[in-house]
């Protein structure tokens, strides 16, 4: 498909930013650098100051320190015309009396009509809604909602594309969907583009990169296989995804007493007297059928049916009054002929929090 304009690409760094509301500390000392042509999202509960950094940097809100620069451009202290971005809103914000063509074309003022309807053209294809031009937003549904709001960001070719949780007005299954969609036309146009999002599925299907926030920090930037398999602290080990954990005393380099069980540890764990064990919920080993280390016997308190998957709830007999979880193949019920149980909880599968 011929393009008047490219997405150009480009890298934004974040650098040390703060930003405070009164008493409240929004932004902490926040850093993090999206490379060219790559999808970061921002994840985290409410309040965690994933908004009002991407408010931040699209010149809506003002840092009290700090540096954004989009590309080699220090945009700190620029307004937000003059910060060269695309931005998606919650609501889209289209606006309701304009046209699809028209919405689309409110950042093209300035370029010739023939410009402006060969760009709009241009657009309305990219995001599968040719022929809709001359439709008002409220004959749309939700999904073509978005698609719009879409494409008015990119049509004038901005080096970075914000998006502030554009999925969060959607149906789950229209989500899942258009999830994929932008996905493919992000890599497509290899368009810089930061993302707002408070839920995990999204960020997981989604992101190259994923940054966990928490009270006005980056608690941890990675891939999301990283973050889900090796959580840095207890915080992204307990917001992303399930898991269980279990207060241990040490009683040996790599041994553990929690309640009555006795643990082996995986090696190179961090070292102190007490800590905490985490471990997912698909992780554990439930009636394997070969010996595992840390084997014992277990009570099924209840089973979840999930559709492909099971999530059981157990306690062990040596730890009374604990229930963890395990998510096992729903063929594995099959094989369930009572209460008891055995549960491995394998030491590689382990991890140590102080």
């Amino acid at each position: 498909m011929p393009v008047s304009k490219t997405q150009p690409s480009t890298r934004l760094r974040v650098m040390s930013v703060h930003k405070r509301f009164d008493a409240f500390k929004a932004l902490d000392a926040v850093s993090l650098e999206v490379n060219a042509g790559e999808l970061v999202c921002l994840l985290g509960p409410s309040g965690c100051g994933k908004t009002t950094l991407l408010r931040c940097i699209a010149g809506l809100e003002h840092q009290n320190s700090g540096q954004l620069l989009i590309g080699e451009r220090d945009v700190s202290r620029l307004p937000p015309q003059a910060r060269d971005y695309g931005i998606v809103f919650q609501s889209y914000a289209l606006f309701p009396n304009f046209t699809v063509a028209q919405n689309i074309a409110y950042g093209l003022a300035g370029d010739s009509r023939d410009v402006i309807r060969r760009r709009v053209g241009e657009m309305l294809e990219l995001v599968g809604l040719t022929g809709s031009e001359k439709k008002f937003p409220g004959q749309l549904s939700g999904g073509q909602q978005q698609r719009v709001a879409l494409a008015r960001a990119l049509a004038p070719a901005p080096s970075l594309l914000l998006l502030d949780e554009p999925m969060s007005a959607l149906d789950a299954q229209v989500r899942d969907h258009l999830c994929g969609e932008l996905r493919q036309l992000q890599k497509r146009l290899g368009v810089t583009t930061l993302m707002v999002t408070h839920n995990q599925d999204e960020a997981m299907l989604m992101a190259d990169r994923i940054a966990v926030m928490n009270a006005g920090r980056v608690e941890q930037f990675a891939t999301p296989q990283s973050i889900y398999d090796n959580p840095a602290t207890p915080f992204v080990a307990g917001f992303v995804g399930r898991g269980n954990w279990l207060a241990f005393e040490r009683n040996g380099e790599r041994h553990a007493k929690v309640g009555g069980l006795n643990l082996s540890l995986p090696a190179n764990t961090l070292s102190g007297a007490r800590g905490r064990l985490f471990c997912r919920p698909e992780a554990i080993s439930v009636n394997p059928s070969e010996a595992e280390e840390n084997l014992f016997p277990a009570l099924l308190k209840g089973v979840t049916f999930l559709g492909n998957r099971c999530r059981m709830s157990f306690e062990f007999e040596h730890l009374p009054g604990q229930v963890l979880l395990a998510e096992v193949g729903a063929q594995h019920l099959a094989g369930l002929s009572s209460q008891h149980i055995w549960v491995a909880l394998p030491p590689r599968c382990l991890q140590v929090f102080g």
